[in-house]
């Protein structure tokens, strides 16, 4: 028995099996875009441990800055005994965060718990309770996050029942014949039949879906959605988490569409690796609250702070925001060139460096090939490459390169992505796979 099998399964015995591993893969250590594990095997990583470390894994400055926390002290609580590290990292972001409106912030440990948070503060903005998500966007696993995901399995099948007064819009996709005017739509039903506009607190959407497959709202449905809640007096969210520095070639993926969130939840690549996420949105809306009603005793962790600042100084430094653009387009233009000749390529889309691409039977958009994605995801692993899956329909795989990886690990993982894919497609392999 290898150490990956003998891991795996002294995993299986010990750890809940609620919590999946996509790959029996056990890593020993990992630099930039590579990562290695404890037979001594590479891996390419396009995954980025689901798009934290945008900055790659153990960025020279971002484990400076931690090592220095470190030295120095780990742990007060924020709401005790607090420190400049989370005050200057608050400054930051409050300056970055797109619009003029002055902006406060608030630190906590994960994406679900920014978006309860975010939640929890238009609801004290507005003194209202309803919220409007999406079909098929991913916002967490906590019970505010969950009823506000709208993918059933995994997340929430026999987790109900969920609060009350969330309500579902279809998400723009036009690959799927879903038009803007048709989300638009659905919204203004959701006020005709199931609650009226002076009842809803807050809409959150994600500028690009994430887990719900990359796909990317169009700039006139985030400026409708703008128009809508300055009309009816809603807040509106911008879930940021897997969207968020620098992925999209922009700080924010919002900031195509021109408009300013009322607030934004920020997670994953905050911190390059370390636990943390935020709320960042208009102080008029943040200080909504009372003093004691947001916080968390690891809230805003000393260390994750020092971390993120050195983060955002490596995003600016190294130009990561024009990196991010030039890997997402030579990704689509590798994957496109693919697509030529494999079949089962229904289409390649991108937003910089957050790039999918969605496999179909006979070129159908609506025979998803989840099957084929699986597979692929397995064997792409056995070649040395890591990736992932995504989508309503399990049948997107999803790109999220480190935006510090070289264009020689960008082009490898490329190859080895197609031949896997070309191997998967062969009537030969998949005879041999089936039988």
């Amino acid at each position: 028995m290898s150490r990956n099998e003998n891991l795996q399964k002294r995993r299986d015995a010990a750890i809940a099996r609620g919590v999946a591993n996509q790959l029996p893969v056990f890593i020993e250590r990992a630099r930039n875009a590579e990562l290695w594990d404890v037979e001594g095997r590479r891996y390419i990583d396009f995954a980025s441990g689901i798009a934290v470390v945008n900055t790659g894994h153990v960025h020279p400055a971002v484990q400076a800055a931690a090592v220095k926390q470190l030295d120095a002290f780990t742990h007060t609580c924020f709401m005790v005994t607090p420190y400049e590290v989370a005050v200057e990292l608050a400054e930051r972001l409050n300056r970055l965060a797109p619009g003029a409106t002055p902006k406060k912030s608030i630190f906590v440990t994960t994406g679900a718990e920014a978006v309860e948070n975010a939640i929890k503060i238009a609801r004290a903005h507005t003194g209202r309770s309803g919220v409007i998500a999406f079909g098929g966007g991913f916002h967490g696993r906590t019970f505010m996050a969950m009823a506000l995901t709208g993918k059933i399995a995994p997340y929430k099948a026999a987790f109900g029942p969920f609060p009350a007064e969330i309500y579902h819009a279809p998400f723009p996709i036009e690959y799927h014949g879903v038009s803007v005017s048709d989300s638009l739509a659905a919204i203004e039903h959701i006020f005709k039949y199931d609650i009226e506009p002076a009842r809803v607190a807050a809409i959150i959407v994600e500028p690009v879906m994430g887990e719900g497959g990359f796909y990317i709202a169009p700039p006139e449905f985030l400026q409708a959605l703008r128009r809508l809640c300055d009309q009816h007096g809603i807040v509106l969210v911008i879930d940021e988490i897997q969207t968020g520095f620098a992925r999209t070639g922009r700080m924010f993926a919002v900031e195509y569409a021109g408009i300013e969130p009322d607030l934004m939840t920020l997670a994953k690549s905050l911190a390059g690796g370390f636990p943390l996420a935020a709320v960042v949105g208009k102080a008029a809306i943040m200080d909504a609250p009372a003093p004691g009603g947001l916080g968390g005793t690891y809230a805003g962790s000393p260390v994750a702070c020092a971390a993120g600042l050195a983060v955002l100084e490596a995003i600016e430094q190294e130009g990561l925001c024009q990196r991010a653009l030039q890997i997402g387009s030579h990704m689509v233009h590798e994957l496109r060139e693919a697509a030529r000749t494999i079949s089962a390529i229904g289409e390649v889309r991108n937003l910089g460096a957050m790039v999918a691409m969605e496999l179909v039977k006979n070129g159908d958009p609506h025979q998803p090939d989840a099957d084929l994605t699986k597979a692929l995801v397995k064997h792409a692993a056995s070649q040395g490459l890591v990736i992932l899956s995504c989508g309503l329909y399990g049948n997107v795989i999803r790109f999220l390169a480190p935006l510090t990886a070289s264009d020689e690990i960008v082009r490898e993982g490329l190859g080895i992505f197609t031949q896997s894919l070309r191997d998967l497609a062969a009537p030969s392999f998949r005879a041999t796979a089936t039988a």
